[in-house]
């Protein structure tokens, strides 16, 4: 797995429900309301953090209600993305699921459960998975349990998955049971060759590529639920509305993220600030939003357009998850008042130091601005700051790690 950029993430969201006994009747488990909307709005909401921009939902009970929720879905959540449906023909299983969906897959790809709630830093597994040599097939997240001197439902050696198993050996006992699945997967097309029409991913699957040393482990540190346990889905519904309380850490770009080369608009001439990607890893792993908000007069004056500007800013986003952090959303501003390009000259209250680019952010991810923290290098940054209530720190140069680093534990 060579690059860390995953873009689909198929969703496992077929599944009966029956121990929420009259709940699942007329609403499959992913629509529940927990933390105020659908459980699978949060799932997804959490999955764009970290890149995700398709989601392929792996259907059966319920089916049609979790199609016709699509748009409110999409209208849910803070980044754009792209939502469609592989309906499965029969009861075909999780392994049977995406047997059916294989037509529809990337060459690689996340996969995970529905109707589960992990409050994890994907990026581990991701920046693990593209340093995987070519024999690693699939590579799952995973959560020790407080005792774990006992095996489990999966037996490590290293970072290699020796022996996986659907349930732990002591199903009623299972938190003493060691390391546990934590149902996020990222595979490559080769496990499709494991797959039958109906089958399961955890008894038929997960064990076979154990087994020919294709399966690696990822180990997190986050809590994991299943709101088809009942004690986890009433557990669900203040954890969830406790996602909205996440503090955030505003970056300005040139100057902060990377240094200021003046008008940097592609990767060659892009050069990261010392201790920028550790303070991106840092916020991350301290569970923190990271927002990157830019002014790009650069593409009012000509010099590069729009799409690079995107460009630059995607592949910041998978460089930082490459090493363990990620960059949650970003917003720049291609005006200028003074453009030579025509129709960017104007203007914009997104421009710094107006607020316009941070209070959008605060509007979609539903943040609180006495929880957020502004850094930039220059007045105009903490002045965008301040008119969004936001806390503004000016970056003297040097180490970004070492700047920023008090101010998140601090506030943590």
């Amino acid at each position: 797995m060579p690059s860390t950029t995953i873009r689909q993430c198929a969703v496992l969201a077929g599944g009966l429900g029956s121990r929420l006994g009259t709940l699942t009747e007329t609403s499959p488990k992913p629509l529940l309301i927990r933390g105020g909307r659908p459980f699978l709005t949060w799932l997804l909401r959490e999955l764009s953090r970290f890149g995700v921009t398709e989601f392929l939902l792996l259907t059966g009970h319920l089916s049609e209600e979790i199609e016709r929720a699509i748009p409110a879905m999409q209208a849910m959540l803070p980044r754009r993305v792209a939502i469609s449906v592989s309906r499965e023909p029969v009861r075909a299983g999780t392994g049977g699921a995406v047997f059916h969906a294989q037509e529809h897959l990337h060459e690689r790809f996340l996969l995970c459960n529905g109707d589960s709630l992990f409050d994890a830093n994907l990026a581990t597994l991701l920046a693990a998975a593209a340093d995987d040599g070519p024999e690693v097939v699939g590579r799952m997240l995973l959560r020790r349990l407080p005792d774990a001197s006992r095996s489990g439902v999966v037996t490590l050696e290293g970072d290699r998955i020796t022996s996986f198993q659907a349930r732990p050996p002591n199903s009623s006992d299972v938190a003493t049971s060691g390391i546990i699945n934590a149902g996020v997967y990222a595979f490559d097309r080769r496990m499709l060759e494991r797959l039958r029409p109906v089958c399961s991913l955890e008894t038929d699957v997960l064990p076979l590529i154990a087994a020919s040393g294709g399966l690696r482990g990822t180990l997190s540190e986050g809590y994991f639920r299943d709101i088809g346990v009942p004690e986890d889905f009433e557990r669900a519904d203040d954890e969830l509305r406790a996602l909205r309380e996440r503090r955030a850490l505003f970056l300005d770009r040139d100057g902060v993220v990377n240094v200021d080369h003046g008008h940097v608009g592609s990767r060659e001439r892009f050069e990261w600030m010392q201790g920028a990607l550790d303070t991106i890893r840092h916020a991350t792993r301290s569970g923190w939003h990271v927002f990157v908000v830019t002014n790009q007069s650069g593409v009012a004056r000509g010099l590069y357009d729009q799409a690079m500007v995107r460009d630059l800013l995607d592949w910041m986003g998978d460089e930082a998850r490459r090493h363990g952090g990620t960059i949650d959303d970003t917003r720049y501003c291609p005006f200028h008042p003074d453009a030579t390009v025509p129709a960017f000259r104007a203007i914009s209250d997104w421009r710094k130091p107006a607020p316009g680019m941070l209070l959008d952010l605060i509007r979609a991810w539903e943040l609180d601005p006495a929880r957020c923290v502004m850094i930039g290098d220059q007045a105009t940054d903490l002045e965008a700051a301040a008119a969004a209530g936001i806390a503004g720190h000016l970056f003297p140069g040097e180490n970004l790690l070492s700047f920023v680093g008090p101010i998140l534990d601090k506030m943590t």
